[in-house]
């Protein structure tokens, strides 16, 4: 008789009405639970859950059974608040996204009616999605309905998004996001789009393509700053829509060199016939296309190919080569957290600082009540500044103020403005020679933390003679530091501490080496020479009397967007350090695509410092001729120092704090990472914590910006051999302090 009442409840249980989506989402983690401990009790794949929760697919028996009982006792342990509850087919609904998203997994197409679709089709085609609001983090959205979307002459349907992929905008306009991959499947072209909408798309060709997507795909992003521009729409091409449109699947030699196809190509005439044009860059793998505004209507497309190597894999990684729908999530929480993307990270990062400070602004109404374009206070401007105008000793070799210098002049530091990360090492000690381990740790987004709260110059130098230093004025200063003795410093407002100087990279020059007379130095290096109790007078300098915080809202937008992604991770930013420590083991693993989205934000960070000083990039230049983009209001390559600057000496600042409280001195140093001989293989057998509180001023673990992780442990005999290897006892073991691998191409330069 019991084997007749399971096969009863196994009946009920097969039709029993599963909760939507979201809301088995919600309860899964009401009560706690992982979708890997979900996975398991169930004996299905990771996968499978997710696309349970996500819409993506529908189980079937008997694991369905067993599903539907779980939810069932869930529900009763955690009953629907109010505002929660799944509205009828039609209404609109609004919650409050939860910021911490469980990572899941992307959506397949909603046209397709592949047997898992097939299934969910029947409770999903009557449901319509609601807008959320623009968020820097991609949370869950609200439980939404589905509804047919209009975004296409053969409409999909818009199916509930991924837990973790961005709500959609609440303008309109960008409903559907900002971004499509665009591929063939079964002869269609589809659009996945971000929160899991696939449209059918009808275009032919590329200018039809361009066309639907201004006219009928509602992709776009609102502006993120008041006098700015909205976001254009972007389209990832595979190589299936790349034989659909007549583009090769791959670029040859000549045109990857060149960056782009030739002039003459079918599709780039199709597109001129069409009337649409291309940027100078022409059509490469970042290319735009566009047609001149008409008053503030933009009618432009980004184009993004990803096997033209439009994502490079040390900044993306495996990107390029992830299914559509994947790929879409992966670019769609990088486009909510950061911005969408315009080109490779470093150039993205450099268009934020612009989509953040616009250079101009609408004027208030004039006497006829005209408004008229005039600058945005706190933006580097509309205008580059003009080559002959900037000060000599901040520019590159080859620039055109330095055309007069002979042809194999070098100019030495107090000619050269050369600030840059550290990359400095030295002999270990005989004491350090007792300990068993080396250990390297690593300040997390180290330049991001730099620009924080930096002030820097706005407009254009002016030069002066025997300045008295003022720590708060952006510029470049001729001072000689070389008096500096770091075997006594301050620490403190009166604090003079003693130290084994012969054993500290100076905080002045890159090599650690220390100075031999006059150099010239951003502001932050010479405010750190009168920080550890010396005079500094300045021989002269060039200053910026326009400045201000330029880098901040870039700073918070991306340490925000960081810090979110590694909260999705497993990573918080309020872990204590041996939680800290495990969280990190391994994370990358959890959820190898939002893995990508974090290096992604970082390489944004220092691709966008490093384009401030963008040096010629071939086409035919020679040196004193001006490059394009000395034409850019964002060269700046006085803030990239500055940057740099504070960067190298917050980290000197830290060392110096850690020597004086423990008496370990740095065996090696390269940029953010640093390595120190310690007893035991863990940070915390390095780094001094009472009572779970670090060293004020010194390092402390944790995955915010300045904050440190750890890098990786060797043994001291490792380092040792390395070095007696290449016969070089200031061999940088920073550099391979990670993974232990040492090349025997690798030579200590």
């Amino acid at each position: 008789m019991s084997e007749l009442f399971d096969a009863v409840d196994a009946l009920l249980a097969s039709r029993a009405v599963l909760p939507p989506p979201a809301e088995r989402k919600r309860l899964r983690a009401a009560h706690g639970l992982t979708i890997d401990e979900v996975a398991t009790a169930l004996k299905v794949r990771r996968a499978t859950v997710s696309g349970w929760e996500s819409g993506k697919t529908e189980p079937r028996p008997p694991e369905r059974d067993a599903y539907a009982r779980l939810l069932d006792g869930l529900a009763k342990l955690y009953p629907a608040p109010a505002e929660t509850t799944v509205p009828a087919p039609d209404a609109s609904v609004s919650a409050t996204p939860t910021a911490a998203p469980a990572p899941e997994q992307a959506q397949a197409p909603a046209t397709q009616q592949t047997p898992e679709a097939a299934a969910a089709t029947a409770t999903e085609n009557t449901q319509a999605p609601a807008s959320g609001t623009p968020a820097a983090a991609a949370a869950p959205p609200p439980a939404r309905t589905t509804r047919t979307s209009s975004a296409s002459r053969r409409p999909g349907t818009k199916k509930a998004a991924p837990a973790d992929t961005p709500a959609s905008s609440a303008d309109p306009r960008f409903e559907n996001g900002p971004l499509a991959v665009v591929d063939v499947q079964d002869g269609k072209v589809l659009a996945y789009c971000t929160g899991g909408l696939v449209l059918d798309v009808p275009a032919t060709s590329l200018p039809s393509l361009v066309d639907w997507t201004l006219r009928e795909a509602k992709l776009g992003a609102p502006k993120l700053a008041g006098p700015g521009k909205d976001a254009d729409p972007l389209l990832v091409l595979t190589q299936a829509a790349l034989e659909r449109y007549g583009l090769p699947v791959t670029l040859t030699q000549e045109e990857r060199l060149a960056g782009r196809i030739p002039q003459g190509h079918k599709v780039i005439k199709q597109l001129a016939r069409a009337q649409w044009k291309l940027t100078q860059r022409g059509f490469g793998p970042w290319a735009r296309i566009y047609r001149p505004a008409t008053g503030s209507e933009r009618a432009c497309v980004q184009l993004c190919i990803p096997s033209w190597n439009a994502l490079d894999a040390r900044h993306w990684g495996e990107a390029g080569q992830l299914p559509p729908a994947e790929l879409a999530r992966v670019l769609g929480v990088y486009a909510s957290r950061v911005m969408t993307p315009r080109g490779s990270t470093a150039v993205t990062g450099l268009e934020l600082m612009t989509a953040l400070h616009p250079p101009t602004r609408a004027s208030e109404p004039d006497a006829t009540g005209k408004r008229h374009s005039e600058h945005n206070p706190g933006s580097l401007g509309k205008d580059a500044v003009d080559p002959v105008n900037w000060p000599p000793c901040e520019v590159p070799d080859g620039h055109p103020v330095l055309k007069d210098l002979p042809r194999f002049h070098v100019r030495g530091p107090g000619e050269k403005l050369f600030e840059e990360a550290y990359d400095w090492a030295r002999p270990m000690t005989d004491a350090e020679c007792t300990l068993r381990y080396l250990v390297g740790i690593d300040v997390n987004m180290a330049f991001a933390a730099g620009a924080n709260g930096l002030n820097v110059g706005l407009g254009q130098a002016t030069h002066v003679k025997a300045p008295a230093f003022d720590p708060k004025l952006p510029g470049s200063w001729l001072v000689d530091l070389s008096h500096v003795d770091l075997s006594k410093v301050k620490v403190g407002k009166d604090t003079w501490v003693e130290l084994d100087g012969s054993l500290l990279p100076s905080p002045f020059t890159p090599n650690g080496e220390r100075p031999q007379g006059p150099a010239w130095y951003a502001t932050p290096t010479v405010a750190y020479a009168a920080e550890l109790g010396y005079e500094v007078r300045p021989i002269e300098a060039w200053v910026r009397y326009d400045n201000g915080r330029y880098l901040d809202g870039w700073y918070n937008r991306l340490r925000d967007a960081y810090l979110a992604t590694m909260a999705d991770l497993g990573v918080d930013a309020d872990l204590a350090p041996a939680d800290f420590l495990a969280a990190m083991n391994g994370y990358r693993a959890r959820d190898p695509e939002l893995a990508i989205v974090a290096t992604a934000i970082k390489a944004t960070v220092k691709g966008g410092l490093g384009k401030l000083r963008e040096r010629p990039r071939g086409e035919g230049w020679r040196p004193g001729e001006p490059w394009r983009a000395l034409s850019r209001p964002t060269w700046r390559p006085d803030i990239r120092a500055a940057v740099i600057s504070r960067t190298r000496i917050n980290l000197h600042r830290k060392i110096v704090k850690h020597a004086a409280f423990t008496g370990q001195y740095p065996v090696a140093i390269l940029s953010d990472c640093v390595v120190y001989a310690a007893a035991g293989p863990s940070p915390l057998d390095l780094l001094p914590y009472r009572d779970g509180k670090p060293l004020p001023g010194g390092f402390k673990l944790g995955i915010n910006p300045g904050l440190v992780k750890h890098e990786g442990t060797q043994t001291l005999l490792w380092g040792e051999e390395v070095r007696e290897r290449f016969n070089a006892p200031q061999l940088n073991l920073a550099r391979y302090i990670k993974d232990g691998t040492v090349t025997d191409t690798d030579n200590g330069e």
